[in-house]
């Protein structure tokens, strides 16, 4: 089945929801306690906070669906970036693949749908901010052209995380 990117609506954010949820918690539930799983799955992706990120100006979501199903998903937010990253940049602040299309192309599809956003809008640097410990992530990343520019701390819960920031051209 093909894939296809279209930016988010407010009528995706229950969608939204339900998928960003299972896909933090598969990608980082066997490495974390279920109760800082918890609560940051209930802080970060209620429906409630989808729909505002979707609407947030600041912000874009863009979706890859497969069908009527949600393949993968992108979150981009606007300025910020750390004082290694030449501005005006864009974040991204999530990018997740439904595990079952891993290697079938959506995460290339969201990163190329991402640059176009940023080359549009006029951006020069594109950043994130990635686990330490995701290196299928990091792979993918520094294929993607990123490279290391410092670290940060991630809070999941009550466990401070090292996560490295990476950043690309436009």
């Amino acid at each position: 089945m093909s894939v296809s990117i279209r930016l988010a609506a407010e009528r995706d954010a229950a969608a939204l929801s339900a998928f960003a949820a299972a896909a933090f918690r598969d990608a980082f539930g066997p490495h974390n306690t279920p109760a800082n799983m918890d609560r940051y799955v209930a802080e970060s992706f209620s429906a409630e906070r989808q729909a505002a990120e979707i609407v947030d100006p600041t912000g874009v979501v863009l979706l890859a669906e497969a069908g009527s199903e949600l393949a993968g998903y992108v979150r981009l937010v606007r300025g910020g970036p750390p004082t290694t990253v030449a501005a005006p940049a864009i974040e991204i602040r999530r990018l997740y693949v439904d595990r079952r299309r891993h290697g079938a192309g959506v995460a290339q599809m969201l990163m190329d749908a991402t640059m176009d956003v940023a080359r549009h809008e006029g951006f020069r640097s594109t950043w994130l901010a990635v686990w330490q410990r995701n290196a299928r992530a990091i792979r993918f990343y520094e294929k993607s052209g990123f490279v290391r520019v410092g670290t940060t701390v991630f809070l999941l819960g009550d466990d401070e995380q090292t996560d490295w920031l990476m950043a690309r051209a436009v």
